[in-house]
Order: structure tokens, then C-alpha cells, then sequence
């Protein structure tokens, strides 16, 4: 054991031993993730302040401690804006805040005394207090500033390791009592989440000090993490229900205004609000009840980077579920909003933008918004896949909390989206993340999410589940119809000539996606009279009508056609189920505002 040398002088807090100290505990962190998402009751039972916490302390791993530093100043304030840049949720932002504060009070400096870096951690206690609207005890807070307030530099007979050791032991009293500040952690049996995730950071570091060195290896064990919280996630599930969105953004500029940030926010009734970071970066967090709200306010302030909003009802009901398998897919699948609560769906946004001004499809924008702002603006909207960040930070909230997952994708023929899917797969867990191409797109892929969300309730394996999919997808089919292809020609999906040739014959554009996952010109109907029903009758044709099916009608922007297709299409095709949605961009972008989408699946008796 290489133990650091006890100091008798004036000891030092050097940028080598503070990095290697500071890895230490985000290794501990992101090793206890789990455990800490198993007992996270506060503020919301939704289950992930773990992956939060270890997402947020990985992006430093990953980014400021990955490379030397010149001195501790410049290490801290490295680590201070890569915290600010990953952090996700509560106590991910309040940690974030908790490093920027010490990296202002140490400034330059090329080494730390104890003092000064007892100073600098006492700012960041209070800047990080400060960083919350309604700061609670019981919470991080109270641990973090325990620790703080314990960090003693006596004149005599002391040195580095009884400095830290102190505080530890005074910070492990004040996680204890958490219980006896919040109720709802005494009723769950458990301490607060965010507060245990700090005190393991802590441990991690303290292990450093002892050690003088970092096992790559060392796989930390979870001693309770078979602790039993469920029944408060089931209890608390439907709490705060105008505010079940998790949203989260990076503001960015010169000068920016935290006060008047906050006061915004307070109008806009948002809860849980935390605005963590400097005057030229800021993390914002806060519950709402609509993310693009806060997303066009925070606008405001500075330029918006890095949105996310994450879903608390459903992170709550994957936190009380003991489904072997949980399904998540992208928006580009077009699911009846009924069915994806009591399926247990999760999903992970498209990002989507008009001219400068990016959006979470379908969470930073609605899907009518979408067909508004198509109508009405000049720019053509442009859709992009999620990052593997994206994939990443929800693979490991649900990992945490079921053995595996399905991810049911868009196609691969049209979209980047599986690709980022397989990236963050490749991360970690690659044996218990299971992802499947179903060379579809819009009800086509909804309807194959439905199967596979069915068969998970059901109690199938992964290797079932998958099989399952693989005899659907090449029976799912998916057609779309449009009689204004002006988006089709502008978005390079039919040749600019096409367009006015198109538009003199009065053609209203058929397409079918093919076996490859493609949308592709099938043909066309002349003339503009009865539409609807001769496009029913134009797939319904290319259908065995002996079988019985399932049906996603989608329309872009046109619920009354929608219906009209419904009613048109389940005339002349026998459908066990048959729904009718607002396809989202995926299709809208391309096809336009007044599209109609068909998808349909044949009946097979494990499917329902």
C-alpha cells in the first residue's frame, strides 16, 4: 500500500494529488449508482439520482480529469465548467454548483494550503444553497455543508489525512440523520440519495488519501443494495402532477443574469429549480409542467444548449415495476398516447430545429406546434438523432432498475439513430441492452413497439421478445400519402423536377416504405375528389383481407381527415385494434402538413 506521506509543515493541496484524489470519488459514485437510484424518494420518487449524479461526475472523469493540469486552479475550474456542461438533475446541478463555488474562491492559485481550500469549500457550500429556489434540509445540502463547516486546520501535531478524516466522519453523522429532517425518508426507511452520493464521493477520495493510489479494478460492493424502497415509489408516483417533467439546460453568453433568471423561472411556477454555474455558463434544472416554456425562457437569458426533459411519471413507474424487460423506442414511433403509460414506455427525443432554434421533438415542442410552426415558418425544419448521451443517460436509469432492456428503433436506412443507440450500448451492459432495427418509421414502428411492450408485460425473455420482432417486421407495413410534395422535393426526397409535374396532373403522392426501411414513391391518385377513400382502397387492395390486423392511422397536422381515413380504412380491412395519431416530424418534416399515414400489422395470437 502506497500511503501519502503524513506532513508536519504547512501541507499543500498539489493538482496531480488533487486529480487523482477527485477520480477516486467519481469512480465511487458511478460504482454506487445503482444503489443510489434503489433509494431515491426526494424531491420525486423517480428513481435516477444515481445515473444523475454519476452522468454529471463521468463528464468530468471523461473530460476535466482525463488530462494533467498546470495547477490547481486551473484543474478546479476545469472541473467546475465540465460539471456545469453533464450535470443532470437535482443533486447532479447542486454538485456542479458545489465545484464552481470552489473553483472561484481558489481562482489561479498554482497549489492550495488546507485553509484556503477549507475556504474554498465552504464557498462552495453556500454558492451551492444558493443555487437552489427552495433549499430543503435532509437533503445534499445539509451533508455538503456539514463537511464544510468540519474541515479544521489546527496549529499543532496535524496533517493532510486528519484534516479530511474529520470532516468524513462528521459528514457520514450528518447523512445518517437525514431521515429525522425529511419525513419521506424516514417512511422509506432509506437516507437521502443525493447526500449519499456525495458522502461516496467523499469515501472515494478518503480511500485515495489512504491508499496513494487508484485501483482500476476496484469494483465497489453494494452491501444494501437490496434495499426495499418500492412501495414509496408507488406511493408517491402521482405526486406533483403539474410538474412531471425533469427539464434541464446549459445557457450560455457574457454577463449573464442569474437573479433575474431566477426571478423568470419563479413566475413561470416552476418547482425544484435549481441554476447552478458562472456568469458565462449557467446549468438549469427545474420541474415543469411544459419543458418548452422554460426552454423559450431561459432563450432569453442566453443561447440554449444541451435541452433534456425527462419524464418523472414514467421514471417513477419503471422505479416501482419488476418487469424483467422494459422497452424504450424514439419519438419517430407513432404510439397511441394511451397506451404508452400503461405499456411502461420510455423514450428518448429526436432533436429537431427550425433555422437556429433547436427542440426535443415531442417534449420541447408538440407535435401541433410542429405542423404550426411548419406552416407558418420560412425555414424548413431539419431532424437530427439523438446523441449517444442521450441513449447513454437512459439505458442507465433503466439498467438500474430492470436486468434488461429493448430498444426498438427507426430505421437504419434513414436515420443515424441506431447508430448513436449502438454507441452508447457499447458503454457498458452490452449484454443486457438488446436493440432491434424494425426498418420502419411512424405507426410501423409504433406498432411494433406495442408488440414488444406487450410481450415484456407478458414475462417474455429478451431472446423471445426479440424473435417476436423479427417474424413482425417483415409483415408491418407503412404507407403515406401527400398531395402537396413541395416538403418531399425541398427535403431531397423526390427530384426537384418531380415537383411541378406533380402539381399539373393534380397528383396526390402515394409512398410505401420498403423491405430496406425506406420511404419511396409507390405511385399516385389523379385529381382531387375523394382522396381519402381511394387511398384506403389503394392499400387495402395490396392486403390479404382474410387476415385480421392492427392499425396506427397517423395524420400530420389534419385530425378530421385522420379519422375519415380511420373509418375509411377499417371499413374495407377486418382490424382487431386500429388507432388513429398525430404522426410527428419523422414523417411531417419530409411529407408535409395534410399527409395521411397507414400502418397495419397482421393479428398474430402472441401480439395480443
Amino acid at each position: 500500500m502506497n500511503t501519502i506521506p503524513l506532513q508536519h509543515d504547512t501541507p499543500v493541496i498539489r493538482a496531480p494529488m488533487l486529480r487523482r484524489a477527485l477520480i477516486s470519488g467519481a469512480r465511487r459514485v458511478i460504482a454506487q449508482r445503482d444503489l443510489l437510484n434503489k433509494i431515491n424518494v426526494f424531491p420525486v420518487p423517480d428513481g435516477d439520482t444515481g445515473s444523475n449524479m454519476a452522468f454529471t461526475l463521468g463528464n468530468v472523469l471523461t473530460g476535466a480529469l482525463s488530462r494533467r493540469a498546470s495547477s490547481t486552479g486551473e484543474l478546479l475550474r476545469r472541473v467546475s465548467e465540465h460539471a456545469i456542461d453533464g450535470a443532470r438533475g437535482n443533486s447532479g446541478a447542486i454538485l456542479a454548483q458545489f465545484f464552481t463555488g470552489i473553483s472561484e474562491r481558489i481562482g489561479h492559485s498554482r497549489v492550495a494550503s488546507l485553509e484556503q481550500m477549507a475556504q474554498a469549500i465552504r464557498h462552495g457550500a453556500e454558492t451551492a444553497r444558493e443555487a437552489l429556489s427552495e433549499p430543503k434540509e435532509g437533503t445534499i445540502l445539509s451533508v455538503i455543508s456539514v463537511f464544510a463547516e468540519s474541515l479544521h486546520c489546527r496549529e499543532r501535531g496535524f496533517h493532510f489525512r486528519h484534516w479530511f478524516e474529520e470532516a468524513l466522519i462528521a459528514a457520514r453523522t450528518a447523512l445518517a440523520n437525514t431521515p429525522n429532517q425529511l419525513p419521506v425518508l424516514q417512511k422509506a426507511g432509506v437516507v437521502d440519495a443525493g447526500a449519499q452520493g456525495f458522502v461516496d464521493m467523499l469515501e472515494g477520495v478518503y480511500q485515495f488519501i489512504l491508499e496513494g493510489d487508484i485501483d482500476l479494478n476496484d469494483d465497489v460492493e453494494n452491501d444494501c443494495a437490496d434495499i426495499e424502497v418500492s412501495q414509496a415509489h408507488v406511493e408517491l408516483a402521482d405526486a406533483d402532477p403539474e410538474h412531471r417533467w425533469c427539464s434541464e439546460c446549459l445557457i450560455l453568453g457574457d454577463g449573464l443574469d442569474r437573479s433575474g433568471l431566477r426571478a423568470a423561472v419563479g413566475d413561470l411556477g416552476a418547482s425544484c429549480v435549481v441554476i447552478a454555474g458562472s456568469h458565462s455558463r449557467l446549468r438549469l434544472h427545474a420541474h415543469v409542467g411544459n419543458p418548452k416554456q422554460l426552454f423559450d425562457l431561459a432563450a432569453r437569458f442566453g443561447r440554449v444548449e444541451g435541452t433534456k426533459a425527462d419524464d418523472m411519471h414514467a421514471q417513477a413507474r419503471t422505479a416501482a415495476g419488476t418487469d424483467a424487460v422494459v422497452i424504450i423506442t424514439d419519438t419517430s414511433a407513432d404510439v397511441p398516447e394511451s397506451l404508452s403509460e400503461s405499456l411502461n414506455l420510455h423514450w428518448v427525443p429526436l432533436r429537431l430545429s427550425f433555422g437556429e432554434t433547436d427542440y426535443l421533438d415531442k417534449v420541447g415542442l408538440s407535435t401541433g406546434e410542429f405542423y404550426h410552426k411548419l406552416r407558418t415558418e420560412l425555414v424548413l425544419p431539419k431532424t437530427s438523432q439523438p446523441s449517444p448521451g442521450d441513449f447513454r443517460r437512459q439505458f442507465e436509469f433503466l439498467l438500474s432498475h430492470h436486468p434488461h432492456l429493448v430498444y426498438v428503433g427507426l430505421s437504419r436506412a434513414v436515420s443515424g439513430t441506431l447508430q448513436s443507440a449502438e454507441a452508447a450500448a457499447k458503454r457498458g451492459h452490452a449484454d443486457r441492452i438488446h436493440l432491434f432495427d424494425t426498418a420502419n418509421a411512424a405507426g410501423g414502428q409504433g406498432l411494433l413497439v406495442i408488440a414488444a411492450a406487450e410481450a415484456a408485460q407478458a414475462g417474455q425473455s429478451p431472446g423471445q421478445i426479440m424473435a417476436l420482432l423479427e417474424r413482425l417486421r417483415p409483415v408491418t407495413e407503412t404507407w403515406a400519402c401527400t398531395a402537396d410534395v413541395s416538403h418531399a422535393v425541398r427535403g431531397g426526397r423526390i427530384p426537384r423536377w418531380a415537383g411541378p409535374i406533380a402539381n399539373a396532373l393534380g397528383l396526390t403522392a402515394i409512398a410505401r416504405v420498403s423491405a430496406e426501411g425506406k420511404l419511396a414513391l409507390n405511385s399516385g391518385l389523379f385529381g382531387k375528389r375523394n382522396i381519402i377513400e381511394r387511398y384506403a382502397r389503394h392499400v387495402a387492395k395490396r392486403i390479404d383481407r382474410t387476415q385480421r390486423y392492427r392499425a396506427i392511422i397517423g395524420h400530420c397536422g389534419d385530425a378530421e381527415a385522420g379519422q375519415a381515413l380511420l373509418k375509411a380504412f377499417t371499413a374495407l380491412v377486418p382490424c382487431a385494434q386500429a388507432w388513429c395519431v398525430e404522426s410527428g416530424p419523422a414523417i411531417g418534416a419530409h411529407a408535409g402538413p395534410g399527409a395521411l399515414v397507414i400502418s397495419y400489422q397482421p393479428v398474430i395470437p402472441e401480439t395480443v
